[in-house]
């Protein structure tokens, strides 16, 4: 593990800055095995030069750790092996000890490279994998997704156009409902695709501005009211808020995803209950519900890519969580979710936000 972080923090760095640090690192450890030498002696400190290498090799590229392995074996005969201050060595045991030294040096500095060049090949193995994986489900997903409102928008269209004079009032208006309805879907599937492509690409640029978060909630849940849900919402607005300096249309959208959420996964007529409160110079929101919550392993993957929980009924991509989590961080504020201890699902929103109530909003 160590050896992949470091792998990726060494290419920030040019191979003259990496030799100069091993260098440096090497300097810096006979130095410390001089103040040590008497009490060590020079074959603890031939171990301690090795360690030293190793570590290098773990973090800096091969060149570098080459330069390291030469230093420390010339850094140990001149200022270590007896007779000291000179490269001479009498003692055969000592010479041989030298040449094995250089050679271990420097066949640790190559084995580790070629380690770490067969991870950064598993890894890239991986994550080719991963893509693929992600790219099967995201066509999988948005085939059925795009395929369902888009049949009914072009059956419902073929249907008037072939019955124009022959459609009840009554039947004309239901086709142009499952059209509105059919469409609200679809673009709701594209604009999921093109936020999650905005987070990811860090294009994601944050529009603040005072925000009535009382009445931002009630254009939401006045929206699922006009589709027509079975469901319940409670929200009661706090009239002690202040207004917040927010994304509105991220927010909105972050809402809206929650509400949607919720509906989706609890059974008609539930409670869904929703509030908003000022704690700590921070924008409050939670949303819980009276369904039937989720299972530990299912919390670890819910605001994951494309993740369903699995055995529910169909529609949605699986992105919603997922930009909830994006827009809520690109706020610098966290989300998270839990079960609540009366039964169902709650998920809390905590953002760090300006504040000003009306009237000193006037004055500015």
């Amino acid at each position: 593990m160590l050896g992949k972080m470091k792998l990726g923090k060494s290419h920030k760095y040019s191979t003259f800055i990496q030799c100069l640090i091993s260098a440096a690192v090497v300097v810096a450890s006979a130095a410390l095995c001089s103040l040590l030498f008497m009490p060590l002696g020079y074959k603890t400190v031939a171990l301690i030069l090795l360690m030293t290498v190793s570590v290098l090799a773990i973090m800096l590229d091969i060149l570098p750790v080459l330069l390291a392995a030469t230093l420390s074996a010339l850094i140990w005969n001149f200022f270590f092996i007896p007779p000291v201050f000179t490269f001479h060595i009498d003692n055969t045991e000592d010479l041989l000890m030298f040449l094995m030294y250089f050679v271990i040096a420097l066949v640790n500095a190559v084995l580790m490279f070629k380690i770490r060049d067969a991870e950064q090949k598993a890894r890239d193995k991986e994550e080719r994998e991963n893509a693929i994986k992600l790219y099967n489900t995201l066509l999988n997903s948005l085939s059925h997704e795009m395929r369902t409102p888009l049949a009914t928008i072009i059956g419902a269209i073929d249907t008037i156009k072939e019955n124009q004079n022959k459609l009840s009032k009554i039947n004309n208006d239901y086709l142009l409902s499952e059209i509105e309805i059919a469409s609200t879907r679809l673009n709701r599937q594209v604009e999921n695709l093109l936020n999650m492509s905005r987070i990811e690409t860090g294009m994601l640029k944050l529009k603040k501005d005072w925000c009535d978060v009382n009445e931002l909630i009630f254009s939401v849940i006045q929206k699922f009211t006009e589709s027509g849900i079975t469901h319940k919402v409670e929200f009661i607005p706090n009239e002690n808020l202040p207004l917040f300096k927010l994304d509105e249309g991220l927010m909105e959208q972050v809402i809206h995803n929650l509400l949607d959420n919720a509906i989706q996964y609890t059974s008609a007529n539930s409670i869904i209950k929703i509030s908003a409160d000022l704690k700590s110079e921070k924008f409050e929101f939670e949303i819980s519900d009276n369904g039937k919550g989720f299972s530990e392993s299912e919390i670890e993957h819910i605001f994951e890519k494309f993740y369903r929980i699995p055995n529910t009924k169909t529609g949605g991509s699986g992105l919603g969580l997922s930009i909830v989590k994006g827009f809520v961080e690109a706020h610098n504020g966290n989300v998270l979710v839990e079960n609540s201890k009366s039964g169902g699902a709650k998920f809390s929103i905590s953002i760090p936000a300006e504040t000003s109530f009306i009237m000193n909003l006037k004055n500015e």
